[in-house]
């Protein structure tokens, strides 16, 4: 096609290398920074009939009103609770997003969060760079996820894929908003009882606006001092003050935590607790995961231009 008949799209702030190359070729793209004022864009800015964003961004309502033409929102992430739905609703936006592709990285990364976290890895890591073992100390000792009750709260895509790389560890058990027909594991329709029945959680929920705090003081205090919990969902669905509170005074083992209620900071009081393994939101980010992400966005965008089902419609 001809530079003129190229669909007019924003790039929302800073996107994958190979998304940005394979955008550029397919479109005339206009780079907008998260951070400026939606009502101050140019005109031909203001012509995009798509926009492609990220989960850290999302796309507000501001945007949306400031691109009058705007057809299609596209989110290079699964996670899109930083979309305004309703406003892309009501103004028939169509939004997509990119599921499956990043289920078993993310997997991998909360399996990997609860071994390092239960076996003291990262404080035994520092310990030996310090020459201390060399000195002499002696790690204390760590705790073992061979026989444990293994807790997935949130039986998706993701879940599953948790549930299934632990099965050999440990009775699996999970709690839903419904228990999931033809699932193999152990339902417990109460939170509380759910935590309670656990020694480990790990939280792999949608983390919608309906999930923040689900898993609150309460909640934590269920789990008890020899439990550890895991999050690779959304930082908004552990309540986060309740959370540093339950490690610092012990009432919970330990935590590996890969996303955070105000990313990309970090409650400060987590930051020198060796019980406590940290990851800059890092679920998906391998270079496997991330190609096939960009590839789902455009296999969204060239079928919308194309009058065709999309792939991965969320709305």
């Amino acid at each position: 096609m001809i530079e003129s008949d190229r669909p007019s799209i924003v790039a929302y702030g800073s996107l994958h290398p190979y998304l940005n190359e394979e955008l550029a070729r397919r479109f005339t793209v206009h780079a907008v920074d998260p951070d400026s004022d939606p009502s101050a864009l140019p005109d031909a800015v203001r012509q995009a009939r798509a926009l492609v964003s990220f989960g850290l961004v999302g796309a507000p309502a501001a945007i949306m009103d400031a691109l009058p033409r705007l057809e299609l929102i596209a989110m290079f992430s699964v996670g899109y609770d930083k979309v305004d739905i309703g406003h892309a609703r009501a103004k028939g936006i169509r939004v997509t997003n990119t599921p499956d592709v990043l289920t078993d990285d993310t997997a991998d990364l909360a399996v990997g969060l609860l071994y390092a976290t239960v076996r003291n890895m990262v404080a035994n890591d520092a310990l030996v760079r310090r020459g201390d073992w060399a000195r002499g100390s002696i790690p204390a000792l760590a705790g073992r996820v061979t026989g444990s009750r293994i807790g997935i709260l949130g039986l998706g895509r993701i879940g599953r894929a948790i549930a299934a790389r632990l099965e050999a560890a440990g009775e699996i058990l999970y709690h839903n908003r419904r228990e999931v027909a033809d699932a193999p594991y152990r339902y417990v329709a109460d939170r509380i009882a759910f935590a309670r029945a656990c020694d480990v959680i790990m939280v792999a929920t949608s983390g919608g606006p309906e999930a923040a705090s689900l898993v609150d003081a309460e909640m934590l205090d269920a789990l008890g001092p020899d439990g550890v919990i895991v999050n690779i969902s959304r930082g908004r669905v552990i309540d986060e003050d309740a959370l540093v509170a339950a490690l610092a005074e012990r009432r919970i083992a330990g935590a590996g935590l890969d996303v955070f209620v105000n990313e990309p900071h970090v409650p400060q009081a987590l930051l020198t607790m060796e019980h406590v393994v940290l990851q800059p939101h890092q679920g998906s980010a391998t270079r496997h995961s991330r190609r096939a992400m960009a590839d789902m966005v455009l296999a969204n965008l060239d079928a919308h231009f194309a009058g065709k089902p999309l792939p991965t419609p969320v709305v």
